[in-house]
Formats: structure tokens, C-alpha cells, sequence
């Protein structure tokens, strides 16, 4: 039965990873781009790992996908803040769809 279920979680995280790639071809600009890889690339990950989890099924496998997981959850959408907000303010061109621009004010704040 955990095999079942790992082959299962792999397959829809797989999903969510190529989901993400297709986002990374199909959104306009950098910020749009960043954000469907951060969502989907952190859901597919995570659901990998728990799929390798399920199928292995030890104790000492566990902790490391539970580990992996709270790490990835962690350190990619503040990794993917940082970067976009520092491309933001290198003045990186805005899809032409963009209608509000929150960050607009304080650009002229920066050194």
C-alpha cells in the first residue's frame, strides 16, 4: 500500500514540478515568473519527497523528508523575495499588464 501511495504523491509532484516549468516559459516577466516557480516548485518538491518518504518507509527517511520539506518551505519563497525585490529595484522592466505598483514610492528611497 506505501507504494501505492508514494507512486502516487511522485506522480502529482512531478506534476506540479512540470507545472512549474511551463510557468517559467508562459509568464511575461521576471516577478510573475518567480512567483509560479517559488508555488509549484515548492509543492512538487515537497510532494516528491513525501512520495520517496511512503515508498521507502523507515523512520530515519521520514525525519529527512520531514526536514527537506520544512527547509524547502522555508528558504524558497524568502529566497525568491529577496531576488525579486533586489531585481525590482535594478530597475527590471514590469509586464506591461502590471496595475499596481506598491513598491513605486520607495524606489527613489535607495541609493
Amino acid at each position: 500500500m506505501n507504494e501505492v501511495i508514494g507512486a502516487a504523491l511522485l506522480l502529482c509532484g512531478s506534476s506540479f514540478v512540470l507545472i512549474a516549468s511551463i510557468g517559467i516559459i508562459r509568464m511575461p516577466d521576471l516577478l510573475t515568473r518567480m512567483h509560479s516557480v517559488t508555488k509549484a516548485g515548492t509543492l512538487g518538491f515537497g510532494l516528491v519527497l513525501l512520495g520517496a518518504g511512503f515508498y521507502l518507509g523507515s523512520l530515519e527517511v521520514a525525519t529527512k523528508v520531514a526536514i527537506g520539506i520544512a527547509f524547502i518551505c522555508m528558504s524558497a519563497p524568502v529566497g525568491a523575495h529577496a531576488i525579486a525585490r533586489a531585481a525590482y529595484f535594478v530597475n527590471i522592466r514590469l509586464w506591461t499588464g502590471t496595475l499596481l505598483d506598491e513598491l513605486q514610492s520607495k524606489k527613489s528611497d535607495t541609493p
